[in-house]
């Protein structure tokens, strides 16, 4: 695991999307049923840029936000070239251009809330800066969930 921070510019993610705790949306697998639903109907995404599926989680921005009770955005999607118009029952959702921690999860997508523990927890802290309330991965052809070879990339907005 080597965070860094880097820049982004601005880009759009169509898909769909719900508002769920983290209890809920393993219990209910709800991401998993929402990628699902987003692959099976793919190819009405206008302007999709590959097959990477990008995962937006949006937070409250409360003291002491516990996403596994507290409820929380995410929209399960495909980046998109400009404002492409989304399919009914998806939305159009922009990521904004700012400073991001990116960092490589490697492992089984079940030790995922490590790596946000530590970069939540931990790295961002050190770098003196504070997370605004939103993050997102980016799921592609090294998303193994149960393989130790997994990988998935986390990009996690900061000030």
């Amino acid at each position: 695991m080597e965070p860094s921070v880097v820049q982004l510019e601005e880009f759009g993610v169509v898909g769909v999307t719900f508002t769920a705790n983290l209890k809920e949306i393993v219990e209910e697998e709800l991401g998993s049923k929402a990628a699902a639903s987003l692959k099976s109907r793919a190819d009405e995404v206008m302007g999709r840029v590959g097959d990477a599926i990008y995962l937006v989680q949006i937070y409250p921005m409360k003291e002491n936000f516990n996403p596994n009770v507290d409820r929380f955005t995410q929209i399960i999607g495909y980046k998109v070239i400009g404002s492409s118009i989304a399919p009914t029952d998806m939305i159009h959702h922009v990521v904004p251009a700012n400073r991001y921690v990116k960092c490589t999860h490697k492992g089984l997508e079940s030790e995922l809330g490590r790596t946000y523990d530590f970069l939540y927890g931990t790295y961002v802290g050190q770098l003196g800066t504070h997370p605004v309330g939103y993050d997102f991965e980016i799921m592609d052809e090294r998303f193994i969930p149960d393989s130790p070879d997994n990988e998935i990339d986390l990009h996690i907005a900061i000030a």
